[in-house]
């Protein structure tokens, strides 16, 4: 997604910072922070859960191994919408680097972050993102958001102002992780069936955006959440958990389950965009973060997504007589522009506008899948 066109879509709410209110000592969470309604808290208690499942990209370019962990691979993203990847090529130095410099870029004393603030109607920046969050209390989190490749897009007043080393280092980072989730993405497509430069193609140069994610503690964890309940507008996510502290929450089988994220691995998420390419063969999945009452969590989520002046439909070869499109071919940009509406707000677009219903289906078994 382009930052011009972008900042033209979405509205921010200049808001204080979370992590500045926790100093304060705090015995209630403000009013304006309170979920009257969250789905059972589920004390991140991982060992006792069923978990996501991890891939190794080694095995995925292996000859002898890839047929084995290319079945799991497909498995994960039709059954889980997410999983774990190991041996994943970046570089451990720098994925510590990018750590202790997004620490310390929210350890800036609030003098320096306002120079980074979100400017009114503007998504990059420091602040939250202006959304749905309004009607039910906003989530108790800090988020430095920012349009990072391709770079000649970047916003002069963000980007080169990052402190040194940290902005070298994320500079590198993203590169990386392009170069991860492109491989991600093309190795999806041939579990598929899709050829390698179709998938390519449908990405064009791909777009890139990286968002920084600070939980400080709360005083009542059980009357906030971190992040709400959604899914990614993405193609690909890829998280990278920053400390040790647990809060990634995905919902399967109509619960909700911890992710317990392992040493040197990425946790990577299939997004909307992905759902509507692969016609519902992998679907997004519903994921959300708690916070806790003692220690602060940091997380960095990398969103890949197809280039501003592509379309986003159904792959060609997934579409035949027997398998009809489900899903209506729209440019990238409107894409966006409706997505990221107060009206549509999140997956409900794809599943309310873009979805082409089956009129011999009974609307019972829609709402099923949904």
């Amino acid at each position: 997604m382009e930052p011009e066109t972008a900042a033209e879509l979405e509205s921010s709410l200049v808001l204080p910072s979370v992590k500045e209110l926790a100093k304060e000592g705090l015995t209630n969470v403000p009013k304006r922070f309170v979920c009257s309604e969250i789905d059972p808290l589920v004390v991140p208690d991982s060992d006792s859960f069923p978990q996501i499942p991890v891939i190794d990209m080694n095995k995925l370019l292996s000859e002898e191994l890839k047929g084995p962990e290319m079945e799991k691979l497909d498995l994960a993203c039709k059954e889980w919408g997410f999983f774990q990847v190991i041996n994943h090529g970046v570089g451990n130095t720098l994925v510590e680097d990018v750590k202790k410099g997004a620490q310390e870029l929210f350890n800036l004393p609030i003098e320096e972050k306002s120079k980074l603030w979100q400017k009114p109607g503007d998504m990059e920046g420091f602040g939250q993102m202006f959304d749905a969050s309004l009607k039910d209390g906003l989530n108790w989190v800090d988020v430095f958001y920012l349009f990072t490749l391709p770079s000649h897009l970047r916003k002069p007043h963000l980007f080169p102002n990052l402190p040194l080393p940290f902005r070298d280092n994320l500079d590198a980072y993203c590169i990386q992780i392009r170069e991860l989730a492109i491989n991600i993405l093309v190795l999806m497509g041939k579990a598929l069936g899709i050829e390698p430069k179709d998938m390519k193609k449908s990405l064009g140069e791909g777009g890139q955006s990286i968002r920084i994610n600070y939980y400080p503690p709360c005083p009542k964890p059980e009357s906030v959440i971190g992040l709400k309940t959604h899914t990614d507008g993405s193609t690909l996510t890829v998280l990278l958990q920053a400390n040790e502290v647990e809060g990634l929450q995905i919902k399967k089988d109509e619960k909700w389950i911890p992710v317990k994220p392992l040493p040197n691995a990425f946790i990577i998420s299939t997004g909307d965009v992905m759902e509507v390419m692969s016609n519902g063969i992998y679907k997004s999945t519903k994921h959300r973060a708690i916070v806790n009452s003692e220690k602060e969590r940091l997380s960095i989520g990398t969103f890949y997504g197809p280039e501003w002046s592509g379309n986003i439909g159904p792959a060609p070869s997934l579409v035949t007589p027997e398998k009809p499109a489900l899903f209506k071919t729209i440019s990238v940009a409107d894409f966006y522009k409706e997505y990221l509406s107060s009206e549509h707000r999140g997956k409900s677009y794809i599943n309310d506008v873009l979805k082409i219903r089956n009129e011999n289906v009974n609307p019972r078994e829609e709402i099923a899948e949904i």
